[in-house]
């Protein structure tokens, strides 16, 4: 089995992954292990968590360590949408506070794509479903 991870620093793990449950359809969090009072991080940050957005499953982690480097949007989570209502408040929801990669528009390979950046720092593309 292989499952996505992604790890976040200086807390924001909790709030990205109820933010991604509360605006992604058939998302939600499976599993949340918060560290405690004994650590080694923070207490109440993700020890160790498990999502499923959209049927598939990603786990997640606070890192307690500093570390030079943060997402990227050469890996990102990509959701064929079933019609425009959905495109159109997925690809405003995830890009609120976030930045917008590629607006949504017609880009030959699809009738209707949008690439955003959450406010967490992960990206998201979006396309219009055949």
């Amino acid at each position: 089995m292989m499952t996505p991870f992604v790890m976040f620093q200086g807390g924001a793990g909790r709030g990205a992954l109820e933010f991604w449950a509360a605006v992604v359809p058939d998302s939600c969090i499976e599993a949340l292990e918060l560290f405690g009072p004994e650590g080694p991080g923070p207490e109440g940050t993700i020890k160790r968590a498990v999502m499923v957005i959209r049927g598939q499953r990603v786990m997640a982690h606070d890192s307690f360590i500093d570390h030079g480097f943060g997402f990227t949007p050469s890996l990102s989570f990509f959701i064929d949408c079933a019609d425009e209502a959905e495109i159109d408040r997925l690809f405003t929801a995830l890009g609120e506070d976030g930045r917008v990669l590629m607006p949504l528009g017609a880009y030959g390979w699809s009738q209707k794509f949008g690439w955003v950046e959450d406010r967490f720092g992960v990206s998201w593309q979006l396309e219009l479903a055949a």
